[in-house]
């Protein structure tokens, strides 16, 4: 399904950049009537989220977001299902876990030496997480400005070709093989997707209402004798409270 471009804005730099919603709201509502005629011509409802429901983004700066936002909805697209990586927060997701205690290799083993490992050793880069995607990131906006063209200004057909390049390693984004860095954008999105709210997707557990996961229930003894029965519950998070509302775990992002 074509995902519709959204207009660049001015890149703020540094990896403690805060983008407020109503900043991006403003760089992007230009593109928000050509996205929703977009949607309808494929029959997709897009996700009606407000200004004050758009997620602050605390990790990436402004330029990281337009190709985070666009790759992960072409990762987890919109369907009749539901809301794809967009609806469900998916991006910012990432960004708290970039932002984060995991982001910054709490607990990675840092001392080298580095040495090219084989398929089943792992992990074996000297970057953290958050080292791994800016500098990605930043080497995939470099390469693709030296081309003049901008990941979310592509057509869909043109952006899922260029994801397959990276999946298949056919870059190298200043060191770090393309591969590797697609193998951790899709894995991130689907735990986006999947996860539980408190880490920040999974927007109103969008996902779990679609294949049925109740989510973090206490205990079940009201139905441990009833067999043959499809369990139906509305999902409860783990950070939900009496009223319904979801917490965010406090130490995400760790560093504030």
């Amino acid at each position: 399904m074509d995902r519709v471009s959204r207009r660049s804005f001015v890149a703020t730099v540094g990896a403690a950049s805060v983008l407020p919603a109503a900043a991006l709201l403003s760089a992007t509502e230009a593109a928000e009537p050509v996205k929703q005629n977009a949607a309808n011509a494929a029959g997709v409802a897009t996700p009606d989220v407000s200004v004050a429901d758009r997620p602050t983004y605390l990790f990436f700066n402004a330029a990281e977001v337009l190709f985070i936002e666009a790759a992960c909805e072409r990762l987890i697209p919109a369907d009749e299902s539901g809301p794809g990586a967009l609806g469900a927060d998916v991006p910012n997701y990432l960004d708290k876990q970039l932002g984060g205690a995991w982001g910054a290799g709490e607990r990675l083993y840092r001392s080298g030496p580095w040495a090219l490992g084989t398929a089943t050793q792992g992990y074996q880069l000297p970057f953290t997480p958050a080292e791994l995607f800016r500098t990605c990131l930043r080497a995939i906006d470099q390469q693709l400005t030296a081309k003049n063209a901008a990941f979310h200004e592509m057509s869909g057909d043109l952006q899922d070709q260029y994801l397959k390049s990276l999946e298949s390693g056919e870059h190298d984004l200043d060191g770090v093989p393309s591969a590797i860095f697609f193998d951790m954008l899709l894995k991130m999105s689907i735990e986006g997707f999947f996860a539980d709210p408190a880490y920040g997707g999974n927007r109103d557990m969008v996902a779990w209402r679609m294949i049925g996961f109740p989510g973090a229930y206490a205990d079940y003894y009201e139905a441990i004798d009833k067999h043959g029965v499809k369990f139906e519950r509305e999902p409860l998070s783990l950070a939900e409270d009496g009223r319904g509302h979801v917490h965010m775990r406090p130490d995400i992002p760790a560093n504030l």
